[in-house]
């Protein structure tokens, strides 16, 4: 069979960051303000009191410190709450164009190939910012690459999902290097005017080259030992944003056209469908969790993260088995998994076995076991 390694990766961070501080001041502001406007509602008993937020219940709720972000000064303004991003001429590189083609050429430095040696960009992320044309084609077109290339959405397991399509491809024989690039811009979805939810997310975005061994010239390699993927339905975690809302006559600024999550249920819901998706996994792959070295999970909250390490591995991790990135990034949806990896991994020793695992809306889980050769 042929062997397929990932040789190289990129990230993508923006300039901007946002602590919680900021992010609380500008809330508990907006919060202030909006009690103020519904005083007599409010007096006469027809609505609650919105609530503050604070610091300490962030970082309780979530184990997030601080996020990156395209724009942060769109979102500490009180009276918008959103990111100023504006649009962009048809023939200027898009917003996710230019985030990928800074880290595609990270990745490709580092696996040692040019844009002209790829046959395949996937584009793969929870929100891509047009319809058509693709994205992906727009970056390939941009890099110089070759082939062909193709969006995909998975919500938060977008990332894994596309290197489970390039392992294949590879393995097929359709494609010999194939390039995944995930810009997420998780700031423009996020509701910063909902108590539960306004801290969660961050920006960046993340690339990956993966390709046949027979071809790689990269020192550092790791081998996908296997992928594997699950999906179940369910609406705990749900954007209704689409082309159907201006035909169905939808406030296109309504709450649900933005992120929304009943966070209790995906708890209890979502850890043991990927606890399981990992133990299955390995188990099918005549390994076990006593052969782990590294667990890069999916960066949504850092409970979940230890629910999860704890189910596999049986025992609280290390910080090293599973390391944390969300507390200065956030939830970068499923570039988070991929960060993690991509900043650490380089202490692993040969023949070092470790796990890349994303779940997220669907729901959906995506799992790709590595070893370090």
């Amino acid at each position: 069979m042929t062997q397929v390694v990932i040789t190289g990766t990129g990230l993508f961070t923006p300039e901007h960051a946002i602590d919680n501080a900021a992010l609380v001041k500008t809330f508990n502001a907006w919060v202030e303000a909006e009690n103020a406007r519904q005083a007599e509602a409010i007096a006469a008993g027809e609505r609650a009191p919105l609530q503050p937020s604070s610091e300490a219940f962030i970082v309780k709720a979530s184990g997030i410190h601080s996020r990156y972000v395209l724009d942060a000064e769109g979102i500490l303004d009180p009276e918008r709450m959103r990111p100023r991003l504006p649009a962009r001429d048809d023939d200027a590189l898009s917003l996710q164009g230019e985030m990928g083609v800074a880290a595609a050429t990270e990745a490709l430095e580092a696996a040692g190939v040019t844009a002209g040696d790829i046959d395949l960009v996937i584009v793969a992320c929870s929100n891509l910012e047009r319809a058509y044309p693709a994205v992906a084609v727009e970056l390939q077109a941009a890099l110089g690459a070759g082939g062909h290339a193709y969006d995909m959405n998975v919500a938060c397991s977008s990332a894994t999902f596309a290197i489970d399509a390039a392992t294949n491809a590879i393995r097929a024989g359709s494609a010999s290097r194939v390039l995944v690039v995930s810009p997420e811009i998780c700031s423009a979805h996020l509701n910063f005017r909902d108590r539960d939810s306004h801290f969660i997310f961050g920006d960046a975005c993340t690339a990956i080259v993966l390709e046949d061994e027979a071809v790689a010239t990269a020192e550092s390699r790791f081998e996908v030992l296997g992928t594997r993927l699950v999906t179940r339905f369910s609406n705990a975690i749900r954007n209704n944003a689409g082309f159907l809302n201006r035909v169905t006559d939808s406030d296109p600024l309504a709450a649900d056209k933005l992120f929304i999550q009943e966070g209790r249920r995906v708890f209890k819901e979502v850890c043991p469908l990927v606890a399981g998706l990992i133990d299955e996994h390995l188990e099918s792959l005549s390994l076990s969790s006593g052969d782990l070295s590294r667990l890069w999970l999916h960066q949504a909250n850092r409970h979940m993260n230890d629910l999860i390490a704890r189910r596999v591995l049986g025992r609280d991790p290390s910080p090293e088995e599973a390391p944390v990135i969300l507390d200065r990034y956030a939830n970068t949806s499923s570039a988070g998994s991929i960060i993690a990896f991509h900043l650490h991994r380089a202490d692993l020793a040969p023949g070092a076995l470790g796990v890349v695992c994303s779940f997220g809306a669907g729901y959906s889980a995506g799992n790709v076991v590595v070893r370090r050769r």
